[in-house]
């Protein structure tokens, strides 16, 4: 009884250990800053928005000039010329806050630019990581850029490498 009961453990231990899971993470953000088409739209997003930011910030200095003008002129105007120049003021400093908004909101043209410039290698990356998990038969791939917590992480664990040599930015 007790050596049934033995082997029956046994099995059951070994059956479990035949069915563990394989695990590994990566580093996304290492695996695009050694992509060098990566660092390439990066610059590029860069450099549209040093001008977008440069564009809006000579309008507000309009805006400014305008507020200036008229406080020096203020004594000499009449009440509707005043009200006219009041009104062109807010309109200019509505128009400056429309483009920031159209240029840097949330669905503005430099979310546009990265989707266009960056999504593309992110998906590429994506893809590599995938083909990585099913060719060697992972369970689970962390990216440890994330807001995942990694209080340890064994080195031989990390594939970023084995992805950027996938993907041929490694060992060529």
């Amino acid at each position: 009884m007790k050596k049934t009961l033995l082997i029956l453990i046994s099995s059951l231990i070994l059956s479990v250990g035949s069915y563990a899971q394989k695990f590994a993470y990566v580093d996304t953000d290492y695996i695009l800053n050694n992509i060098p088409e990566f660092n390439q739209a990066q610059d590029k997003l860069d450099e549209i928005s040093k001008q977008w930011q440069e564009e809006i910030e000579a309008i507000y200095a309009d805006v400014d000039k305008m507020y200036r003008d008229y406080q020096i002129q203020e004594v000499l105007l009449t009440d509707e010329m005043k009200k006219k120049r009041e009104e062109a003021i807010i309109a200019k400093e509505k128009s400056a806050k429309d483009l920031q908004k159209k240029r840097f909101g949330p669905d503005g043209d430099l979310y546009g630019k990265r989707q266009e410039l960056i999504k593309p290698l992110q998906d590429k990356v994506y893809d590599a990581i995938q083909q990585l998990a099913a060719n060697s038969k992972y369970a689970v791939i962390f990216d440890s850029s994330s807001d995942l917590i990694m209080l340890y992480s064994n080195p031989n664990l990390d594939k970023s490498d084995k992805i950027l040599k996938n993907m041929g930015y490694i060992g060529k």
